[in-house]
């Protein structure tokens, strides 16, 4: 398969992956609680995401590297208001 079809597939999931990620962020920040998530598991991926932010330009994967940037966006975004409201809540069992 040519090289830029395959950008623009791998580019197509990274953005699909985003519009699901924000998702869970817009929960979050209506919920203002989380329960039954590792923020590790998040960190992980938002990490991962970084890499993808200087790995897909390296390779000239322009589709990759904007769904990987609404990717890397979200689960940045997801684990500042994570941690915010779990020091927000912290003892107080608002969940």
């Amino acid at each position: 398969m040519d090289q830029r079809i395959n950008d623009i597939v791998n580019g197509l999931f990274e953005l699909s992956g985003g519009v699901f990620l924000w998702l869970n962020v817009y929960r979050l920040y209506k919920a203002k609680c989380v329960r039954g998530v590792s923020m590790l598991a998040f960190g992980f991926f938002a990490i991962w995401g970084y890499w993808n932010l200087y790995y897909y330009p390296s390779l000239n994967q322009m589709v990759s590297l904007i769904g990987a940037s609404s990717c890397t966006a979200a689960n940045t975004v997801w684990i500042i208001l994570a941690i915010r409201y779990e020091r927000k809540n912290h003892g107080k069992n608002k969940c």
